[in-house]
């Protein structure tokens, strides 16, 4: 057999995984029963339609010609995975609104276009939405800032 779309053909081959992982790490939990749910029963049934979706797509890119895969680019990777690093350091010394500034600024410049103004837009609207829902709301204690 010849793969004819690697785009389709490894995205089904990642969901399969990711479907196998999370089936193999809910067996030690609780499955339960769709009237009375376990902990392990959502993680098994999500992990059952990523495996399935996973098989669609890769037989899709058995069958279907389409676009190779492309360069991989490391540089979004790096800028997501370091501004959740730099939240999760920040948010006990520096509160709440300045790590989720340092989130979102960080990680918008991985993107392919930066616009300050639409960054701190949108780091403003959830720094408040965060504060609202997680301090406020849901009464949790996160330090809101450094004062």
């Amino acid at each position: 057999m010849k793969i004819r779309d690697p785009q389709d053909f490894w995205a089904g081959v990642m969901f399969i995984v990711f479907g196998g992982a999370a089936i193999f790490f809910a067996r030690s939990y609780a499955f339960g029963s769709a009237a009375k749910m376990g902990p392990g029963y959502f993680p098994s049934v999500l992990g059952g339609i990523l495996i399935a979706l996973g098989l669609f797509t890769s037989l899709r890119g058995l069958v279907f010609a389409g676009q190779p895969v492309g360069r991989f680019n490391w540089k979004p990777l790096l800028y997501v995975l370091g501004s959740i690093m730099l939240f999760a350091f920040a948010l006990q010394s520096l509160g709440l609104v300045v790590a989720i500034f340092a989130l979102i600024v960080v990680s918008a410049l991985g993107g392919h276009e930066f616009k300050l103004k639409e960054v701190l837009a949108l780091a403003l609207i959830l720094a408040v939405g965060s504060v609202a829902i997680f301090n406020y709301g849901l009464q949790l204690q996160f330090p809101i800032g450094p004062w």
